[in-house]
């Protein structure tokens, strides 16, 4: 039987491509493409396939939510991030949405479809480049989601003034986020706070 496979990319040269990957093989048939999260969930309703090839930057409902939102309704999903995203946080969400493997879009046609039958038979799929960065990750230098957002300010090039006013918070408040950023990330200036932030994937200039 023929591995059922689902796209979901919002651009659609990418999903053209996948498609043609995908049909040159004998064993392979790409059962539905979404072009976001939320047609992504109810395509998966509709056609249940083997696979999912899942990007994670999409304008309606990401793919780390769409991840989510199928294995909670399906807990033997099979999903794959698909992206160009590679760093240690990016990998980690959507592995801890539920994600049974990463993979890089520079990967070349057999490794995407060997990725892919592996999936389908229940493995794990961490290539060793997206391995080394995960294994980079450290949960105990997670920002919050204020601390975030701070950063994603500063990479704006708001001054401390500007961003206390923009999150409602006193100058002093900012300064202590962050110092308290800097002590997480191991940078030594907001400069470098928010150059490793988007080494990681903690951020996206596209957020």
């Amino acid at each position: 039987m023929s591995i059922r496979i689902l796209t979901v990319d919002d651009h659609p040269v990418v999903r053209a491509g996948i498609r043609a990957i995908i049909e040159n093989e004998a064993d392979m048939i790409v059962a539905g493409e979404a072009e976001d999260g939320v047609q992504a969930a109810a395509l998966y309703e509709e056609h249940l396939p083997d696979v999912v090839l899942m990007d994670l930057r999409m304008s309606r409902r990401n793919g780390v939510m769409a991840i989510r939102d199928i294995v909670a309704a399906h807990a033997d999903a099979r999903l794959l991030a698909l992206t160009s995203y590679e760093g240690d946080v990016d990998i980690y969400r959507a592995l801890d949405a539920g994600a049974c493997g990463y993979l890089l879009k520079d990967m070349l046609g057999t490794e995407l479809v060997n990725a892919i039958r592996a999936a389908a038979s229940g493995q794990r799929v961490i290539p060793p480049d997206v391995a080394g960065r995960l294994a980079e990750f450290t949960p105990r230098a997670d920002l919050t989601a204020r601390e975030i957002e701070v950063v994603c300010l500063a990479a704006k090039g708001l001054r401390n003034r500007e961003i206390a006013r923009a999150i409602g918070r006193t100058e002093e408040t900012v300064k202590a986020h962050l110092k308290n950023i800097m002590e997480k990330l191991g940078a030594g200036d907001r400069t470098e706070v928010v150059t490793i932030a988007l080494q990681r994937g903690i951020f996206h200039l596209d957020d």
